[in-house]
């Protein structure tokens, strides 16, 4: 079992809830957690910026990552989204194994 955290930014609150609803819905995501109002500092296209985002946490696992990403880039309002997969090294067993369980092909 390869669980992965995807950590995502998404430009405001109904885009968010839309791909986390997509992603559980799809099966590629046991669960999407929804940060909202997050402030980034970045610079992009030579432009210091300066916005508000929303975060979005999806448990997943590896086999999977491929698939959601491609997913969330379709359904995304940025040309660029962050898309990042993050390896879960340890945790609480039942939760990992429903997270496996969950998204099972």
């Amino acid at each position: 079992m390869h669980v992965r955290f995807v950590y995502m930014t998404a430009g405001n609150l109904e885009e968010a809830q839309n791909i986390g609803r997509e992603l559980v819905s799809a099966g590629l995501a046991a669960c999407v957690n929804i940060l909202p109002h997050m402030n980034s500092i970045y610079v992009w296209e030579g432009k210091l910026e300066e916005t508000s985002e929303v975060v979005m946490i999806a448990k997943t696992v590896a086999a999977r990552v491929a698939d959601l990403i491609a997913r969330v880039k379709s359904l995304h309002s940025y040309s660029c989204p962050c898309i990042v997969s993050l390896k879960v090294e340890d945790g609480y067993p039942p939760f990992l194994e429903w997270v496996a369980e969950a998204v099972k092909k």
